[in-house]
Order: C-alpha cells, then structure tokens, then sequence
C-alpha cells in the first residue's frame, strides 16, 4: 500500500509510524527535508513540481537530479508530486522520464565516496 494524502507533506511526523509500505509526498515539501522527517528506514515516493515539466529541459533535468539525489539513494520512487496536470507539454514528460532512465545513485558524490548515511542523515 502507497500511501499519498494531497496536502500531507505538511504533518509527515504523523506518518512515520504509518503500516503503509510507502509514504508518497507531494511536491510542496523538499525531498531532503521529508526524508529527514520520515527517516531512512521508511520507503518514500515522490516529488517533483508537476510545473517544472513546462519549463526548460535543463530545469526538468537537474529536478529529477536534485529530488534523487535528496530521497537517499534507496527506498524511493521518482514522480511528480502530484501527476501530471492537463496543460503538460509532452516533451517536458518524455525528458523527466530520458532523465530518470540516466542518473544513477552512483552519481551521487556521497553515494561515490560510500558514504550512503550521509545522503538520509
């Protein structure tokens, strides 16, 4: 069970005990803070701003970058954090997706170095 609550990256603490067997945050919460708050035992799916996929490919690349990069090199699903919304260029979707399928957690500098922890401390 995945659960997501719109609106429920506000009160995570309330989650972390949850029997889901992921919690999923939308995008108004930053994917480090909410793995801090959620801890890195505790599966997290999620988030980038559904309106980074109007943006530039440069903005869509370094999002999906960024959200990987801060979920803790496990235990995460990469999504929008909220779905893709009506006005979604199909191109903006196509580059989230050629992005996701290229960065590895190996190119993380702390997941590099072996320092894991590091990446959900």
């Amino acid at each position: 069970v995945i659960y997501f609550a719109n609106g429920g990256s506000a009160y995570l603490e309330r989650q972390r005990d949850m029997k889901a067997d992921m919690i999923c945050v939308d995008w108004s919460v930053d994917m480090a803070e909410a793995r801090k708050i959620l801890g890195a035992d505790v599966p997290i799916s999620g988030n980038v701003d559904p309106l980074v996929l109007m943006g530039p490919e440069a903005k869509i690349r370094a999002a999906v970058r960024d959200c990987v990069s801060k979920a803790g090199g496990h235990s995460h699903i990469l999504n929008l954090g909220h779905g893709v919304i009506q006005p979604t260029p199909e191109e903006g979707v196509r580059i989230f997706v050629d992005e996701a399928k290229k960065f590895k957690y190996a190119d993380i500098p702390a997941y590099q170095a072996g320092n894991v922890k590091e990446l959900v401390a």
